[in-house]
């Protein structure tokens, strides 16, 4: 007997799909689209998305090297269109892009991996923690966009990394004190049944754990255009962004 459920899951391509349309958003609202809070509440769902996408890829890359080097080339190439989006200049010294985030990460996480073949549980514990302690402050004194939440969030998808329970349990508790506790931010006012209830924004990042928690591991469509299109796409939107604030 054939089994007809729909099965509902998302792919690396739906993903990229996702996290690009979102944080596009995101950034009209914090360009040229001022006022539309809708935008930014939808953005927040964006960075979770790449986080975890960027655990994935190192992963799954053929090519370690070859993959932080194509991220350090865009991180470089994104700075100036960055600097004018989000700072109206072309130099930004207190805020640096999102990529800049991304390889402090991927230096973490391939610590932790080294950590991990040495089959030293001593050595895994003290470079897990010593790696959440040094994104921490890295992830401050650099001045990378989301600071130490950036690569905090990062982390706690690579050691919360699977589809067991407690894998979920892990993430979400991981992103909720990321996003309510340790970011904040703006919160709206809601009045339901009499009362008064305040929602706060930063909190809906924690709905990116939806499309994340139905990856099922493929690749979905792929193709050298595509993926040279979604490495473009950020500095490509960010100097459009940018040059349409200045005219």
């Amino acid at each position: 007997m054939t089994n007809n459920r729909l099965k509902i899951e998302t792919t690396s391509f739906s993903l990229h799909i996702m996290a690009m349309i979102f944080m596009l958003c995101d950034h009209l609202w914090g360009t040229i689209i001022n006022g539309n809070d809708w935008l930014t509440c939808i953005g927040r769902i964006s960075f979770p998305i790449f986080a975890f996408m960027i655990v994935e890829g190192y992963y799954h890359t053929n090519n370690l090297k070859k993959y932080v080097q194509r991220l350090l080339c865009f991180a470089i190439i994104s700075e100036i269109p960055f600097n004018l989006a989000l700072g109206s200049s072309l130099l930004y010294p207190i805020h640096q892009n999102v990529l800049w985030s991304f390889l402090i990460s991927i230096g973490l996480i391939h610590w932790n991996e080294k950590a991990r073949k040495s089959g030293k549980l001593w050595k895994q514990i003290l470079v897990g923690v010593s790696s959440v302690i040094i994104g921490y402050l890295v992830g401050i004194l650099t001045f990378v966009d989301f600071y130490h939440a950036g690569v905090l969030t990062v982390l706690a998808f690579y050691f919360f990394r699977g589809n067991k329970w407690w894998n979920y349990v892990g993430q979400f508790a991981c992103l909720w004190y990321i996003n309510i506790e340790m970011l904040g931010g703006y919160s709206y006012e809601i009045e339901l049944f009499g009362q008064t209830y305040f929602f706060m924004r930063q909190g809906l990042a924690l709905l990116a754990l939806i499309p994340i928690w139905l990856y099922g591991g493929k690749k979905g469509y792929s193709s050298k255009a595509f993926k040279n299109f979604c490495y473009w796409f950020y500095p490509a939107h960010l100097l459009v962004l940018g040059l349409i604030k200045f005219m």
